[in-house]
Parts: C-alpha cells; structure tokens; sequence
C-alpha cells in the first residue's frame, strides 16, 4: 500500500496545475475538455498529499478512447474506473505527482468535485474541519491510502449536503 503523507500548502500548486492542464489540453487537440482543479492541493492555505488533483470533464456520451489515448502519451498510466463508476482514472509519476479523473462535465461527478471544492474555498472553518480529519487519518490509516480516502467520505457527504443545502451549486460548466 501505498503511505499517506500530508505536506504544507505550497503555493506553487496552482502553477502546477495550469502547467498541466495546458499539457493535457495540448494532448487532446481537437478533443472537448474542461479541466478543474480540485483536490486538496486546490484549496489555498490547506495541507495536502503533493498530488496535483485534476477533473477532466468530456461531453456526455463521448467516446473516451481519444482521451485515454492522449492521457497515455502524456505519461499517465489508465486504472479505468478504479471502483467509480462513470469515471476514468489515470495516474503520473513515482511517487504519484498528478491524477486525473475524467467525468461527464454534466454529470454528478463533475458536479460533486467542483461543488466539495468551491464550498471549501469559500467556508474556511469547514476547510480547517477537514484538514483537522484529514491529519487524523493520515496518522491512523498511513499506509493505506484507500482507507484513508475511504475514511474521508462521510465528512465529504455532509459538505456536499451543506452545500446543497446553501444553495452554492455551481456546476463549473459556465
């Protein structure tokens, strides 16, 4: 398994990211893609494994070969759904420096990802909520990263539901 090690926020994460999806949008040319990012690493100030987290969405109904395809070239490594279904998982680097998970831009998925992520940037007292819980499964599941990320979902349920609930849906597709 793999070990879970948070390190501080650096503020070149944001960089990284725009330097990625300007590779992955080169990659897939002529190909529809929005790309978000998310994860940890997406919200100012928080502790965070050093993964660059990205949300590649596609038209619904798309054909995804191209897009694995391009991934492919550009180094990732395809897992297919690994356990999500309606996604396609792609990893780069070792130790793991970016992922992607590539969605229907208007469906669920999509949706939930941008939504956990503009809720936390906004709600700082939820942010350190989470970054609290996720030092505490760091210690407690450090050497199985699926546990962790396990471990992590009702607290991300109940952001999602307190979202919802405030009316802050933004779908990230303007």
């Amino acid at each position: 398994m793999a070990s879970v090690h948070l390190v501080p926020y650096d503020e070149l994460w944001p960089r990284e990211f725009a330097a990625e999806a300007a590779r992955i949008e080169t990659a897939c040319d002529e190909l529809p893609i929005r790309l978000e990012h998310i994860g940890s690493t997406s919200i100012p100030g928080m502790s965070a494994k050093p993964v660059t987290d990205i949300l590649g969405g596609c038209p619904p109904n798309a054909n995804r070969a191209p897009y694995v395809a391009a991934l492919t070239r550009l180094g990732y490594v395809h897992r297919g759904n690994n356990g999500i279904p309606g996604r396609n998982y792609f990893v780069r680097g070792s130790p793991r420096s970016h992922q992607v998970h590539l969605v229907n831009w208007s469906g669920a998925l999509w949706r939930d990802h941008v939504l956990f992520r503009d809720y936390l940037r906004a709600h700082a007292d939820a942010a350190r909520q989470y970054e609290e819980l996720k030092r505490q499964l760091a210690i407690t599941f450090a050497d199985d990263r699926r546990a962790y990320s396990d471990a992590k979902g009702p607290f991300i349920r109940a952001v999602l539901r307190d979202a919802r609930r405030a009316g802050t849906v933004d779908s990230g597709t303007d």
